[in-house]
């Protein structure tokens, strides 16, 4: 019973923060057609998720600790139902981005809310049971924004898919205010000074710069790829159809979830057996990522399907370095680290989604509707190159052999 009460209501709030994320891969066609909107329009819409979500983490936290999950929460889910009541409104670019805006900033605290609860309620043993459901809920919220979403746009617009969204928000949010229990923190919380402290030691620690470059890269490929240009890209590229490419998308974040289910309890496994370390085992997998993206920058399309499993895969990879990093700073400090570090992937995601429609953008297109294959290569492939730039300064700074 103490499960449902606590996890419930947080997973409801993560699934809809997902399926926001990524709902714009599927409805691009008719917000392009319908607004005229341009391809680094399309990235900045999409992208302001990222901006308003990451701007608000280091608030979060001190938020967090001082009044808990449950309001916390709760009360940003409102924000959020108003952004997607704004988006169903819009009229212009102005008014998506707004909503996308409030969007971000409310569902800002779905995963971190979630991660503090746990530790408030379950013991050291039961949270990597309870973290990676909490994974899963994402994942079927992300899931259920590929073939799913394109087959309701048979039945209603994507207006009346972003109404449903806000009546569903105001649920979630309802459901988190009565159903999740209150615990009051035990002690006195840190004073400001004292939180602010503890995060300027983590801000200039060698460690942490040594190993965030990486994580940053790697994770905002895979927020800003999957959440958005992999459907024009399998249309432009491979020559899929609407139908054809969600219901890849549909399989590729299936195979996500596998990935953050499987990868991390694989990288415990090996790291007993072998004796590696946790974060020799990710830069393996973030190498095998890298080595996917090159097959796409190279327009290899021989075997499309596989090739973009593996990019939903070992892109999940990107979250082994979060555990990895944590363990080099004390336990007090472990929700800063990861507060600073989800800040900065986030910034860059925004960065990065942007960047790459405005740099297709570039490029003539070869007939309305279309984009030039050449945006998605050269765009890539400049996102591949900073992972790789950020492998050796990982190396060089011996991030490896310390974690």
């Amino acid at each position: 019973m103490l499960l449902i009460r606590v996890y419930l209501p947080l997973a409801f709030g993560y699934f809809l923060s997902y399926f926001f994320r990524n709902a714009n891969a599927i409805i691009e066609q008719d917000l392009v057609a319908e607004l005229s909107l341009s391809a680094s329009s399309l990235g900045l819409l999409t992208s302001a998720y990222f901006i308003s979500f990451a701007a608000f983490q280091l608030p979060l936290g001190l938020l967090l600790d001082r009044f808990g999950p449950r309001r916390t929460e709760s009360t940003l889910l409102i924000f959020a139902a108003l952004g997607a009541t704004l988006f169903a409104l819009a009229d212009g670019l102005t008014g998506l981005i707004i909503g996308r805006l409030l969007i971000g900033f409310g569902v800002s605290a779905c995963l971190m809310a979630a991660f503090k609860a746990y530790v408030m309620w379950f013991p050291p043993e039961k949270l990597p049971m309870i973290n990676g459901l909490q994974m899963v809920a994402g994942g079927l919220g992300a899931l259920s924004a590929t073939a799913p979403l394109q087959w309701a746009l048979g039945w209603t617009d994507w207006r009346g898919i972003f109404w449903a969204l806000a009546l569903a928000t105001v649920v979630a949010s309802i459901f988190l205010w009565t159903v999740h229990p209150e615990r009051p923190a035990e002690g006195e919380p840190e004073s400001l000074e004292k939180q602010w402290s503890g995060l300027k030691s983590v801000m200039t620690s060698p460690v942490f710069w040594s190993i965030a470059p990486l994580t940053m890269f790697s994770q905002a490929a895979q927020l800003a790829i999957q959440g958005l240009w992999i459907k024009p890209w399998m249309r432009d590229v491979l020559g899929y159809d609407a139908q054809t490419a969600a219901n890849l998308l549909f399989w590729m974040t299936g195979t996500m979830i596998l990935g953050f289910l499987g990868l991390g309890s694989l990288t415990a496994r090996i790291s007993r057996q072998t004796g590696l370390q946790p974060m020799q085992i990710a830069l393996i997998t973030m190498i095998a990522f890298m080595v996917v993206q090159g097959f796409m920058v190279l327009e290899w399309t021989t075997l499309a399907t596989p090739l973009l499993l593996s990019f939903s895969f070992f892109a999940t990879s990107g979250i082994l370095p979060y555990a990895a990093l944590s363990q080099r700073f004390p336990k007090t400090l472990a929700g800063r680290v990861n507060t600073l570090l989800n800040l900065m992937v986030f910034v860059c995601a925004f960065i990065v989604q942007w960047g790459i429609g405005a740099l297709i953008d570039l490029w003539p297109a070869p007939q309305e509707g279309l984009y030039a294959p050449e945006g998605y290569q050269v765009s890539f492939g400049i996102l591949l190159g900073a992972q790789l730039l950020a492998l050796v300064w990982a190396v060089r700074t011996r991030a490896v052999q310390k974690s």
